[in-house]
């Protein structure tokens, strides 16, 4: 695959390449999402429906974003656009404390459903085109990532 037709200084591929971090060498899909948590650091200021409202607006403007960068490089979903990565992870810690724990635990449950990619996440991975296919699989993982981890906050209040 060849970077040809990225420019580095188009602030649209930056964004979609995760500000470099899709371009890691090996497993960019995981380096993208570490972009994610000062993401989310920034949306945990905001109450939850400004929270929501900047997930809705990053997951539109990211249809658009990796649609433009996937024709520019030729190949649709190409491993170094990351955005959707990006915004899946936001998806998956929405309404969670941005601490530690839940962090890693969104971090790793976001990572398990957007490589294993069951139901849902797998229809939309094979069957979305352009910029939809690009980001929905990752907005779903990041979608199951919340309720999991909403169960286990809910239960953890039960227990504890």
């Amino acid at each position: 695959m060849s970077h040809a037709k990225l420019s580095w200084f188009n602030p649209i591929h930056w964004l979609a390449l995760g500000f470099g971090s899709g371009l890691a060498p090996k497993a960019p899909g995981t380096f993208g999402t570490l972009i994610g948590i000062p993401v989310v650091f920034l949306l945990a200021q905001l109450n939850w429906w400004e929270y929501l409202l900047a997930l809705v607006v990053m997951t539109l403007a990211g249809i658009w974003i990796c649609q433009y960068t996937a024709k520019a490089m030729g190949e649709h979903d190409h491993p170094s656009i990351v955005w959707d990565e990006i915004v899946g992870y936001a998806v998956a810690m929405f309404a969670l404390p941005a601490e530690p724990f839940w962090l890693l635990a969104a971090f790793v449950l976001f990572r398990i459903f957007d490589i294993w990619k069951p139901g849902p996440i797998g229809w939309a991975d094979k069957k979305l085109s352009g910029g939809n296919g690009i980001m929905m699989d990752d907005v779903l993982a990041g979608i199951f990532s919340a309720v999991l981890l909403h169960l286990g906050w809910w239960l953890s209040g039960l227990l504890g």
